[in-house]
């Protein structure tokens, strides 16, 4: 006999439209990669114990996605990373204080900053590069390579389309 199930709810479109499903996605990739993070040991310990005890988020994420290894001004990393000027030098600045990031004057305009990443930033980066690759790794694993193919290649001409 048939189980009963209740009709379908007519907000159940909000649970399960593409844009909720990639953020869904998106966090369980970045809950993933910062647990790779946590456990690995090549990243500085301080950093390690942050990231196992969830004081690591998505912003910090934006953050090491965003920076380029030779800096940037504060107003292009906010900007690159979608976040406003305020916010990202809230984040620098928390970064800072562990030693991820470090503020040095611009070169070119020495009234301006630029944020760089620190030895311990870059160790952090490198773990970060290692994690998304096995994290990508075992998305492929999931959901099998012709289907991550697809999803790779529609998520990349959807995020730079027009």
């Amino acid at each position: 006999m048939p189980r009963y199930q209740p009709p379908p709810s007519p907000d159940d479109w909000r649970r399960s439209h593409l844009g909720r499903l990639m953020g869904d996605a998106l966090r369980r990739f970045d809950a993933r990669v910062l647990s790779l993070m946590a456990h690995d040991i090549h990243v500085p310990l301080a950093l390690s114990n942050l990231a196992a005890r969830e004081q690591v988020g998505a912003a910090h994420i934006h953050l090491t996605r965003h920076l380029p290894r030779n800096g940037a001004r504060l107003t292009d990393l906010a900007e690159a990373a979608g976040m406003t000027k305020q916010a990202m030098g809230d984040l620098v600045t928390q970064c800072e204080a562990w030693n991820l990031v470090a503020r040095e004057p611009d070169p070119r305009d020495r009234r301006a900053k630029r944020v760089l990443f620190t030895a311990d930033g870059l160790a952090w980066l490198a773990a970060f590069e290692r994690a998304v690759a096995t994290a990508e790794q075992e998305f492929r694993q999931h959901v099998g390579d012709e289907v991550a193919t697809v999803v790779s290649i529609g998520l990349e001409a959807y995020g730079h389309g027009a």
